[in-house]
């Protein structure tokens, strides 16, 4: 029994720590004689409840956090956790025996998870990894149950577990990263999140629930940079050193120094508040980087060299470089080889949705964009492509996009409008405040549509040479 509670909160224990545990459940049909029987209240049902009939299967002891007076158990802080930890110490702990990298962030984060797994794969391992964005904690949880034998046995070396940045607290109570992954911060989500300084509040949390932890971070970003000031954090830096990008009016989601709050200046900046940053107040600037990339042309393909390691790359958007660069950090501060990276990144494929590519008679390129951010750098992808082009956006305002669509005012839409746009289409739930958006910024809309179908089939008659459509979260699926 004693090896079975390590690292479980205990408030009392009437029960000898040398007693022979055979297994662990919270499902009194499924007690032997000398389980562990978890008394758990569910949604719909109270363990405490079963407890006679878990001690009637012969269970050696019962434990839980609500325990009922008269029953000699084991008392915990949380009975939940204490659940997750017991079964983990009573099949020798599996996910100590893995590597595990957590990448967390508001964009870029599954496509720097997805290529940071296809990247170790590429060179042998067996990888489990949330590949299609699961990344709440039952999500995660799944996906490493469905990579387990039937005996609680998992054969991997690595897991690359892609964690949302609210639930980074949660997850972190039951996996312990050996390096954690932050793209960047910006604003999404605002009825879920609210402004940038509540998730920054809430991955520090996270950070400190993790002793020693290799952070690999987003050196650009003066929000993500803070992280590394944290006791118990081993930080390095990844970034893009050179001016790469016309220096336009953006908007900048962290202005404010996170150390002093005086605004920012910068040297250059790539977009947002990515950039050569300093605060003129305090002293708070962009750190020395140890991934470095330079030299950087936006032509297809895309060039730019990485610590002077020459990269070419066949996917479109300046803000892939930055997922590029964070795993090839990662990659070095898990002690990986790097010198083949070009090679290891050829036989990955994108995500739906991240400027994926589908051949009709003339291509149609979908693009996720789901804040200011995200929208602003899709767009700006949209202007480096010269053809005549129909552009079609789509906003919905489901429960997984976010009902609050305040934040289409802060995107640059009125950059969109430049000569080889051919024809502007709006569709979605909210088409009508996408439409307004555009009316405010003097800018057509040739078309409003519920239907997306006809909206494409209608672009792909038109005389434009590529259709972009960009879409939001649950427009994305059924855009599809």
């Amino acid at each position: 029994l004693g090896e079975v509670l390590k690292n479980i909160d205990v408030v009392s224990c009437g029960i000898s720590m040398d007693t022979e545990i055979t297994g662990v459940s919270c499902d009194s049909r499924k007690i032997l004689p000398g389980c562990l029987f978890v008394a758990i209240k569910g949604f719909e049902s109270d363990g405490n409840k079963y407890i006679p009939a878990a001690l009637s299967a012969g269970a050696a002891c019962v434990l839980g956090d609500s325990i009922p007076d008269g029953v000699e158990g084991i008392r915990v802080r949380d009975g939940r956790k204490a659940l997750s930890v017991a079964t983990a110490n009573f099949y020798g702990n599996p996910a100590s025996k893995l590597k595990i990298i957590g990448i967390t962030g508001t964009n870029g984060k599954t496509t720097t998870n997805n290529l940071m797994a296809s990247a170790l794969e590429a060179k042998g391992y067996k990888v489990i990894c949330n590949k299609l964005g699961a990344n709440m904690l039952s999500g995660i949880a799944t996906t490493v149950l469905q990579e387990m034998s039937i005996f609680g046995k998992l054969k991997a070396d690595y897991a690359c577990l892609e964690i949302d940045e609210a639930y980074t607290p949660i997850v972190f109570d039951y996996v312990k990263p050996d390096v954690m992954v932050i793209t960047n911060l910006f604003r999404d989500q605002l009825d879920r999140y609210g402004e940038i300084d509540i998730t920054s509040d809430i991955i520090k949390r996270a950070i400190k629930k993790v002793p020693n932890l290799k952070l690999v971070l987003n050196g650009d970003d003066p929000l993500c940079v803070q992280f590394g000031r944290g006791e118990n954090v081993k930080a390095y830096y990844y970034g893009i050193s050179e001016k790469v990008l016309p220096q336009l009016d953006d908007t900048k989601e962290g202005r404010f120094c996170p150390v002093c709050g005086e605004e920012q200046k910068y040297n250059y900046y790539h977009y947002s508040q990515l950039g050569d940053f300093y605060c003129p107040s305090c002293g708070f600037k962009r750190p020395e980087i140890d991934f470095e990339v330079k030299n950087v042309s936006l032509d297809t393909p895309m060039k730019f060299t990485i610590n002077n390691q020459p990269m070419v790359i066949n996917y479109k958007g300046f803000y892939n470089i930055y997922n590029l660069i964070a795993v090839y950090g990662a990659l070095n501060v898990l002690g990986e080889k790097t010198d083949d990276f070009a090679k290891l990144l050829t036989g990955y494929k994108p995500q739906i949705g991240r400027m994926q590519e589908y051949k009709f008679n003339k291509p149609v390129i979908l693009s996720l964009s789901k804040n200011p951010a995200g929208f602003n750098q899709a767009i700006a992808t949209v202007n480096t492509d010269k053809r005549k082009k129909d552009v079609i956006i789509a906003i919905n305002d489901k429960a997984n996009d976010g009902r609050d669509v305040s934040w289409l005012w802060d995107v640059d839409f009125d950059k969109i409008a430049d000569e080889n746009l051919n024809t502007l289409t709006t569709t979605g739930i909210r088409v009508y405040d996408i439409s307004l958006r555009f009316k405010y910024s003097d800018i057509k809309v040739d078309r409003m549509t519920q239907d997306m179908a006809d909206a494409i089939t209608k672009c792909l008659e038109t005389d434009s040479e590529v259709v972009y459509v960009l879409v939001n979260y649950t427009a994305l699926y059924s855009t599809e």
